[in-house]
């Protein structure tokens, strides 16, 4: 099978969105090269390896690629992408120079292109990130091992978003605790959860291809048995009482259900929020205070935000 590479030249605060879109539209996955990534000089606190090639990298901004099967309606598929990508600027989101080019590769270059892409990450203290085809071993007997495969959802678990939700959950997380995971995506921050102790599991995504996505990285890693997936909008006719609440998502998205999150919360219980740019950092600590959290912690990592909040006892 032949399959068209889907390109996007944009921001690095239009990521997590034009991901989604490019999921929803069929795409297993996607390649986010960000010419920052060359600039920066990288802690390796957590052990991590970087090997980056600056002939992947475009001079400026952020290219995303995504590969979809070339069919009769692929046609029809771009203009719904370009179309969905455009009205992002309703959101205010910067869109920057928002460059789409679109060109055919084979099988087996789809494949090669997704590998080079993804190697294990150490991510938080106990954390690690691999992909399913690396045999990779733990150095120490309280290692985390999570594994995915970036054709099955929406990325490799790695971005800042998904690495600060992960470094919340490991810090506030307590066995036997109730956890619900907001647009869950590919299940990673559920199965974290799990691992670091979380009795049960409530994982719920809008799209129907994340929860199945979701659904297959529980069964990889072995948690199936602590996680709920289900098909749901937000926490709407939830009536779980947990401990934990991880949302990461746009911000725009945690402003409108912060409110339901603190009355569903048990006395005590913690709300992390993750997505969050930085310039809407304020925005959202505000929405949360308003909502009765009180802010125990805001970390940042490259332009993102997380936001841990506590409802009080």
């Amino acid at each position: 099978m032949n399959w068209s590479e889907f390109c996007i030249h944009t921001t690095n605060e239009a990521i997590e969105p034009i991901s989604n879109i490019l999921h929803e539209a069929g795409a297993s996955g996607v390649v986010i090269e960000d010419a920052e990534d060359l600039l920066k000089e990288r802690p390796t606190t957590f052990g991590e390896m970087y090997e980056l090639d600056p002939n992947d990298y475009p001079e400026e901004g952020v290219i995303l690629k995504a590969y979809l099967p070339v069919n009769s309606f692929l046609g029809e598929t771009v203009e719904q992408i370009k179309e969905a990508i455009n009205q992002l600027l309703i959101y205010n989101i910067d869109l920057g120079m928002n460059k789409v080019s679109i060109s055919e590769v084979n099988e087996e270059a789809w494949a090669t292109a997704w590998k080079k892409y993804y190697k294990p990450v150490k991510i938080s203290n106990k954390i690690t990130i691999t992909p399913t085809w690396e045999d990779y071993q733990p150095v120490s007997t309280d290692e985390i091992i999570i594994e995915l495969d970036p054709g099955m959802a929406f990325g490799t678990g790695t971005h800042p978003t998904t690495v600060l939700s992960m470094q919340a959950l490991e810090s506030y997380i307590k066995p036997d605790q109730t956890v619900i995971d907001v647009g869950t995506g590919s299940g990673v921050l559920s199965i974290a959860a799990a691992k670091l102790g979380a009795k049960t599991v409530y994982a719920y995504d809008l799209d129907q291809v994340a929860v199945d996505s979701a659904r297959i990285n529980t069964k990889i890693n072995q948690v199936q048995e602590q996680i709920t997936v289900k098909q749901n909008n937000l926490l709407d006719d939830i009536a779980i009482i947990p401990d934990v609440i991880v949302a990461n998502i746009l911000a725009e998205i945690i402003l409108r259900f912060e409110k339901e999150a603190f009355h569903l919360l048990k006395p005590g219980g913690i709300f992390i929020a993750s997505g969050i740019i930085s310039q809407k950092k304020t925005q959202v600590k505000e929405g949360l205070i308003a909502a009765g959290f009180t802010i125990l912690d805001v970390n940042e990592m490259e332009d993102w935000v997380s936001i841990t909040a506590r409802k009080s006892e």
